[in-house]
């Protein structure tokens, strides 16, 4: 009998031991569902490089958002996708009272008020252009003339009834200008959820085909982050976090572990992450083909989020992985 004092598989021998001296916890609580929104009523759209994923008419957006809420997510990010006839070089329709985005958002928190509503800003969505900021005649990307319209469109959001605004956009000092817009319009109980590490990613292709918001030329380089650096991050949180940011996120996740990792150690304040679109399809894909487990593959996904130091997750398995949690 080899004399061996330490062995670690004394810790993993029962389901009961290896609970006990568990690291890391997912909880529901953890997760934050993203959802599109789209004009009628009574519809129900499938994104076909999104399996089992939906754009939903406001209708059914709030009907979903009750479902969730009773599975016990708190929070969820929305997004609109809009008509071509509705887009401009300045993103007009961002702030129409009257349009679809900021009427969803004030349908939703009438009727979950509990609900955390957290609202993209970003140009690309109502930009005739695709970009996420202000583009020029030499196909340029103006950050200083993006930053009104990011701030006047948060206050939109505000005014709806968003309890955290997130940019999206990468532009330089949207933070600071974001929040001075909200404190002097009477929000500054509004809290933004910067979007401070968000990398120019080949991941993002399905959620651009849900809102047809691909940049009509060019890419968007200039202002997401090149996928080769690290420091550059924790460069982005800190100065997101002295403009007023109330909490950071790494966006994509799972090819960026290490960034959240750098960024949770660094980070004052809590941190997010966003398992992207292209993420979950791989995941739909190969789980539909019968190559891996598909509940088994997610929760080792989202476990892994948690063990890198994020605080939430944005994903599109939140409410798969709620409905098992709730088993469990």
């Amino acid at each position: 009998m080899p004399n061996i004092v330490s062995r670690p598989r004394r810790n993993r021998k029962t389901e009961s031991l290896r609970s006990l001296v568990r690291e890391t916890e997912l909880s529901v609580k953890d997760l934050i569902m993203p959802l599109f929104v789209i004009e009628g009523e009574n519809q129900k759209q499938e994104i076909k490089s999104m399996p089992e994923i939906f754009k939903f008419s406001k209708d059914l957006v709030v009907k979903e958002c009750k479902e969730l809420y009773e599975l016990g997510i708190p929070a969820v990010v929305l997004f609109p996708s809009l008509g071509e006839s509705l887009k401009d070089k300045f993103a007009t329709e961002s702030c129409n009272k009257n349009g679809l985005y900021l009427q969803t958002i004030k349908s939703i928190k009438q009727a979950v008020p509990e609900l955390t509503v957290i609202t993209d800003v970003a140009m690309d969505p109502y930009s005739s252009d695709g970009h996420d900021g202000f583009v020029n005649e030499k196909g340029e990307i103006e950050n200083d003339t993006t930053l009104p319209v990011l701030a006047k469109m948060s206050v939109a959001q505000a005014e709806a009834g968003a309890d955290i605004v997130a940019p999206s956009d990468m532009m330089d000092g949207r933070v600071g200008f974001i929040r001075k817009a909200l404190d002097e319009s009477g929000f500054s109980g509004v809290g933004i959820l910067s979007y401070s590490a968000k990398y120019a990613s080949a991941f993002y292709g399905p959620f651009r085909d849900a809102l047809d918001s691909a940049p009509k030329s060019g890419d968007k380089k200039t202002y997401q982050m090149d996928f080769a650096n690290v420091k550059e991050a924790l460069r982005e949180v800190e100065l997101d976090v002295s403009e007023g940011a109330d909490f950071v996120m790494v966006k994509p996740g799972l090819p960026y572990l290490d960034v959240v990792r750098a960024v949770s150690e660094f980070s004052k304040v809590p941190v997010a992450v966003y398992n992207v679109s292209g993420e979950y399809a791989m995941v739909k894909a190969a789980s539909q083909n019968g190559w891996i487990d598909y509940e088994k593959t997610m929760m080792e996904i989202l476990i892994c989020f948690k063990r890198a130091g994020a605080k939430m997750i944005l994903t599109y398995h939140a409410k798969d992985a709620a409905k098992l949690l709730g088993k469990n």
